[in-house]
């Protein structure tokens, strides 16, 4: 099984507002970028959104690390979600996203790991970047349209 890391981050001007989401895989030395934006949206979407479209780029099952600085999707990959799915995410928000991740994981083996943000980690510094400007971009164009 092919071991793979992820780097992801969401953004979102004001929270609820135009958000951005973005992620960094790397396998063996290569690495390869995503990232988009959403209107109306919150910065945990957007942190999820860039876990669950990292996911999709995968053509086969792997053993995944994935990084973020989001304490948040941490706990709730590596010990909530079980929880969650046995209570039929009742009272849970995001439940659409997370049904969706279920989807995209299901054929990995996945531990998340917290890094802390904005202390000078490459990938999580680029994935921070991406993923403001993606928002930053929806806003303008938002902006221009009235």
């Amino acid at each position: 099984m092919k071991c793979v890391e992820i780097y992801t981050d969401g953004s979102c001007l004001n929270n609820p507002g135009f958000g951005g989401w973005a992620y960094i895989v790397c396998y063996k030395g290569h690495q390869k970028e995503g990232f988009g934006s959403e209107k109306n949206t919150t910065n945990n979407r957007m942190e999820l959104m860039a876990i669950i479209e990292a996911l999709k780029i995968l053509k086969e099952p792997c053993e995944i690390k994935i990084f973020t600085d989001s304490n948040l999707m941490v706990q709730s990959i590596n010990e909530w979600l079980d929880n969650w799915i046995k209570k039929d995410f009742k009272g849970k928000k995001n439940v659409d996203l997370w049904k969706e991740y279920l989807k995209v994981s299901k054929s990995h083996q996945i531990q998340a790991f917290w890094i802390k943000a904005h202390n000078g980690h490459e990938e999580n510094e680029r994935c921070d970047f991406l993923a403001r400007e993606a928002a930053l971009k929806l806003q303008k164009e938002n902006d221009e349209k009235y």
